[in-house]
């Protein structure tokens, strides 16, 4: 699953070079009609302005703004994801060995190691799709916010820093700071697992490098949402995912399970004794 979840992610992020491509041009104004364009571009629009009218129409301190409020929205989500991902982790050694057990690649026994392995999930109260949702969510978030910039004319010509938002970074340092925030988002979210496999690894130095190009050729406003979008998921990781946090924890547990377990043999023994004596 966790195989799944990485290739997914590298394929939404290539699959948003594609989606931009071919995405209209024409402005968006209170005329504009649709869900897309009327409800959500429009809405997007409007509410990044607003937020940058208390700075002097700064737009980038507007999309600042507005993407730490999309990122508290969702922060329920990401919990979720987190609390899930957790207790997935907490599973693997009953998966596997559910796995050592229906070894067979026939069909029946496939069926009875997917049957065990839901009816595992079931029982643990966690879904192996949970962890798809946030990424789904934010997926339209980035189109609609590309969309509302690009068609926008105040956005698309605004002005940050040395940025003028419509167009690409001219130094590249909003690619780099974006691939950075991502690897180390995704690395302390792999440091936070009991077990790395190859494909966790491989991803996590993988895709720093797809978001780096993808934010190449991007408006510099969306370079800046993935910015400040990654960069909030590293601090965010660090309060509810910590690694070091997780791995204590772990450790106190598996303490005091070999405490417990040392208890019940001595408790075996003493009552063998005492069944000797008598």
């Amino acid at each position: 699953m966790k195989k799944f979840k990485k290739i997914a992610t590298a394929m939404m992020v290539v699959s948003l070079g594609l989606f931009l491509t071919a995405c209209s041009n024409s402005p968006v104004t209170s005329h504009s009609t649709g869900l897309w364009d009327g409800l959500i571009v429009y809405n997007f629009s409007r509410a990044i302005i607003w937020l940058s009218k208390a700075f002097d129409y700064n737009y980038g301190i507007g999309i600042v703004l507005f993407t730490i409020i999309i990122r508290v929205i969702i922060l329920p989500l990401m919990v979720y994801q987190t609390k899930n991902m957790k207790e997935m982790a907490e599973l693997q050694p009953q998966l596997k060995a559910l796995q050592k057990k229906y070894s067979s690649r026939d069909t029946d026994t496939m069926m009875k190691l997917q049957a065990e392995q839901k009816a595992l999930y079931k029982e643990n109260g966690v879904h192996p799709m949970a962890s798809m949702l946030p990424m789904i969510v934010q997926l339209p978030v980035i189109f609609a916010l590309y969309q509302a910039i690009w068609r926008t004319p105040e956005l698309k010509t605004g002005h940050f820093l040395w940025l003028q938002l419509g167009s690409r970074d001219p130094y590249f340092i909003l690619p780099i700071l974006a691939a950075l925030f991502t690897f180390f988002s995704s690395w302390l979210a792999m440091k936070s697992q009991p077990e790395t496999n190859a494909m966790a690894m491989s991803m996590t130095f993988l895709m720093p490098v797809i978001i780096f190009f993808t934010a190449l050729n991007v408006p510099s406003a969306l370079s800046l949402y993935w910015v400040v979008t990654n960069a909030f998921q590293v601090g965010q990781t660090l309060v509810i995912q910590n690694p070091w946090k997780m791995k204590r924890e772990r450790e106190e547990k598996q303490k005091a399970k070999r405490e417990h377990e040392r208890a019940v043999e001595k408790a075996i023994r003493r009552a063998k004794k005492s069944h000797k004596k008598r």
